[in-house]
């Protein structure tokens, strides 16, 4: 008989996946171009039971009927070259997952050329990391729901186990498997965001070493602040250089990367009309971090005040970290709006609560405050936003305060705080019953006769604003 599964691509990734369906009593054929990592994950193999081939037909050959293959690829132009070799060799029938960081649009795409040889496919996000994929990730799938249900028993079997069972899902047709991973993402730059503001205030405002401040990280991720992020942060702000003896964290060079899922995040927000200002403030953060040498230089040339919080407010660590939460919940709070309303315009058709309850464990946004957040949308599927609906407005009564003193006391230090002070405005905007937006109509309606609506009566307005009457 034929191996259950299939995976190509044998990166560290594809190489802890093949394991772990392997050790979950599954058999798997693998196949990477490179004939070197497949030897290399047979050096790693014991009694589990994989097959490695070393073609692409002796791949597909190897596999029972109906056929499961997962792509481990790079996302973009390589996922295109392996699936033009690939599908040819299969039957109808067969299912093909792309489990890499694909865009949605692409999934959709992809989708539909399977659809016309008679073929399954699903977009599946996967996160967790290298650790994840041989432990148990969070698995966010979408496409062919008869795909899903072909390999269902063993995406449940290798993801993580929560309290509230696997952390697998089905999210519903085309690309809402890569789309919910997209947005997983974007709220991951966030909150990576908030606790970079905040190690910053605690070094460059509070003086603090790197070890002082995974004190107090490590403090809040003891309580309801507890987060895969945050447990990390304590881990590497502990860290020492082994050549130097310095923390290992202060010589690693300020400038983020990305790989563009935050991006495609904040763009596909934009399309709906979906706010997600903190999320999009955490993708700028990292394009300027990009420019260290512009900054070195403006560093010069634009003198402002020096960072010391000095004296520091009393009460400034208590402050910031319910600025923390309430920057961290209202990023979640974006995400799930993007969401809600990608499900309507796309017709995917998921529940938030099951998206939450797919993010409990194994992901890389896993987080003790999802649990609550999960039941939150079960007893409000419809809630437009997180805050609404309890425990979350307590975050916002006790927090909100405390996140106007950390921005205040930031801005007043010269430390740039994109997250936080994103949260501050959006959270104000939100609930403000009357915004100036009529002023921006009416500057529309005067230079591009864009129109307006009234708020005493009906209908679509327009003046003749150089010829009207003035005060």
């Amino acid at each position: 008989m034929g191996a259950r599964f299939g995976i190509i691509g044998l990166a560290t990734m594809g190489q802890n996946l093949a394991l772990n369906v392997s050790r979950k009593g599954f058999s798997v054929a693998v196949f990477n171009r490179t004939a070197e990592r497949t030897k290399a994950l047979m050096e790693r193999v014991k009694d589990e039971p994989i097959v490695p081939t070393f073609s692409l037909r002796e791949f597909v050959g190897a596999l029972e009927k109906p056929r499961a293959v997962l792509l481990m690829v790079q996302a973009g132009k390589p996922v295109d070259e392996v699936l033009s070799e690939l599908f040819p060799l299969l039957e109808p029938g067969d299912l093909v997952m792309d489990g890499g960081n694909s865009h949605f649009l692409d999934t959709e795409r992809r989708l539909k050329e399977a659809e016309a040889r008679g073929l399954r496919y699903l977009g599946m996000g996967i996160s967790g990391g290298e650790a994840g994929a041989l432990r148990g990730p969070a698995i966010m799938a979408g496409g062919h729901a008869a795909g899903y249900a072909q390999v269902e028993e063993i995406l449940r079997a290798i993801a993580a186990q929560g309290l509230d069972g696997p952390c697998c899902g089905y999210f519903g047709p085309g690309g809402a498997g890569h789309y919910v991973k997209m947005v997983h993402n974007g709220i991951e730059y966030a909150v990576m965001q908030a606790i970079a503001e905040c190690y910053d205030l605690m070094k460059r405002g509070l003086g603090l070493s790197p070890r002082e401040a995974a004190e107090i990280f490590g403090e809040w991720n003891a309580g309801e602040l507890e987060s895969y992020l945050l447990s990390i942060t304590v881990d590497i702000l502990r860290t020492v250089d082994g050549e130097t003896g310095s923390p290992l964290v202060e010589l690693i060079k300020d400038a983020a990367e990305q790989k563009g899922t935050g991006k495609w995040s904040t763009q596909a927000a934009l399309d709906l009309g979906a706010p997600t200002p903190t999320i999009a403030e955490a993708v700028f953060a990292r394009i300027v971090s990009a420019l260290k040498e512009e900054r070195l230089s403006a560093e010069k040339a634009l003198p402002g005040p020096s960072a010391a919080l000095s004296p520091a407010p009393e009460g400034f660590l208590a402050d910031l970290k319910k600025a923390y939460a309430l920057t961290v919940v209202t990023a979640y709070g974006q995400g799930f709006r993007q969401l809600r309303d990608a499900a309507a315009e796309h017709g995917y058709g998921f529940a938030l609560a099951e998206v939450a309850r797919v993010w409990t464990a194994g992901c890389i946004i896993r987080a003790r405050m999802l649990s609550e957040m999960r039941r939150a949308f079960l007893h409000h599927p419809d809630l437009p936003f997180l805050l609404l609906a309890e425990p979350f407005p307590r975050l916002w009564e006790e927090g909100h305060p405390s996140l106007r003193r950390v921005v205040c006391a930031a801005h007043r230090a010269g430390i740039p705080v994109p997250a936080m002070s994103s949260a501050l405005n959006f959270l104000d905007a939100y609930r403000t019953g009357r915004l100036p937006a009529n002023l921006i109509q009416a500057q529309r309606d005067y230079f591009g006769a864009h129109t307006y609506e009234r708020l005493d009566k009906p209908g679509k307005f327009h003046t003749h604003w150089e010829e009207a009457p003035r005060c």
